[in-house]
């Protein structure tokens, strides 16, 4: 289960960091935040939904399962909009692993454009 919440919580840094470049605002990031939030409080409760029956006066069947899981996510949604406070927690280390990631690129950018004038100096 944890690798699944890390690769949830990889993807949704991806989503952050290409809506962040886009919106200046931040929403992109809150919206990422959300969403994964929401992902991990689905992830939670479907446990808690596979022990519920079918009900025999209305059938049930293929159908019914799969509306199941569709209704798992939208409670999964509703618990990361009313709190926990979870959300928060989700975007700060979103915003810390950004800023790691880009120092790193810096980094990185740096370091090449020391290894080419270092090259160019040499020659």
């Amino acid at each position: 289960m944890s690798d699944a919440v890390q690769s949830m919580g990889n993807l949704a840094l991806q989503q952050a960091m290409s809506l962040q470049s886009s919106t200046k605002s931040g929403a992109g990031l809150d919206k990422a935040a959300q969403d994964f939030t929401g992902m991990f409080f689905s992830q939670m409760l479907q446990p808690m939904f596979e022990g519920v029956g079918v009900d025999p006066v209305f059938g049930g069947g293929h159908g019914e399962e799969v509306m199941k899981s569709f209704l798992v996510q939208e409670y999964g949604k509703i618990v990361a909009q009313r709190g926990f406070g979870l959300t928060d927690a989700v975007k700060q280390q979103m915003i810390k692993s950004q800023a790691a990631q880009m120092a790193k690129s810096a980094s990185e950018v740096s370091a090449s454009s020391m290894r080419g004038s270092a090259y160019d100096t040499v020659q």
